[in-house]
């Protein structure tokens, strides 16, 4: 099998969790590669997310590896076998490969959260909002580009749209909330916008108001993505050079406890609307 130059995210996180397995169990590459009647670089092309694998192939490496986790194994043999090309491929070549890695996670998680001080969260902004994000990039972006940008993120929102929508919690600053993108009545019909998308069953927007003070992470937009379980759960965080992917136990481990505080801090859903309805009657 050809190598892959460009592997997904999903894959690469599998190849990265079967190396992760292979090392605690005190495998070396050669040995593993020896146990499936290999030899090392198909090991190490499968670790990397050049190569796929199959789902039998996931649990027997994890044999090997001695892998007692069985809902671990199984969540890791339903990443394999991807054939669909998902929607996000269309856009290859004219956005990051980090977005593109972004929309594949999202499709594929089992919740999302999210936290944002001074922006809206990109699956519930409007169309005139984002395009006037877009706008205010630097240097600044020629129109064919924004729009691409605008339809990449509209089709992001599919996955709390969708027939088996993802369920979705955003904590917001009420700072975020004040911020008038595109003008005051751009920003009245986001906020209205969000204030529906709220209501909706399986998406919970909470505000934190300005009388919190302090709180953790405060200037930096986070995003958590569950998986299966929670081994592979990813964190993104947006940096100035694009976006970054965490997946570390430890980190995962303080932003569980960062989204907690964040929500413990944070008005009720009842209370939120509340808020955002005041803040559009005062606009």
């Amino acid at each position: 099998m050809a190598a892959n130059s460009t592997p997904t995210a999903r894959r690469k996180r599998l190849g990265s969790e079967l190396r992760k397995l292979r090392e605690r169990a005190g495998i070396t590459a050669t040995e593993a590669a020896a146990l499936l009647g290999g030899n090392q670089a198909r090991i190490s092309n499968i670790e990397a997310g050049r190569y796929g694998v199959s789902a039998d192939r996931v649990r027997t490496l994890a044999c090997h590896y001695h892998c007692p986790d069985h809902e671990l194994v199984d969540a890791l043999a339903s990443m394999t076998g991807e054939r669909r090309r998902g929607w996000w491929e269309e856009y290859r070549g004219t956005v990051s490969p980090g977005l593109l890695d972004l929309a594949e996670l999202e499709h594929h998680g089992t919740a999302l959260r999210t936290s944002h001080t001074s922006g809206l969260p990109g699956l519930l902004q409007t169309t005139d909002h984002a395009r006037e994000v877009f706008r205010q990039v630097v240097p600044p972006l020629p129109p064919p580009e924004i729009e691409n940008r605008l339809s990449f993120r509209m089709k992001r929102q599919t996955v709390i749209f969708r027939s088996n929508p993802v369920p979705y919690r955003a904590v917001i600053h009420e700072a975020a909330l004040h911020m008038r993108f595109g003008g005051t009545t751009t920003t009245r019909e986001q906020l209205r916008h969000i204030l529906s998308m709220s209501e909706r069953e399986h998406i919970t927007v909470q505000v934190i108001p300005f009388a919190a003070g302090g709180y953790p992470g405060a200037g930096q937009p986070a995003y958590y993505v569950h998986g299966p379980v929670p081994q592979l759960d990813t964190v993104q965080l947006d940096q100035s050079h694009g976006v970054v992917l965490l997946d570390g136990e430890a980190l995962l481990q303080k932003y569980r406890h960062v989204f907690a505080r964040l929500e413990t801090l944070a008005h009720s859903a009842t209370d939120s609307r509340a808020l955002i309805r005041t803040i559009i009657r005062d606009l």
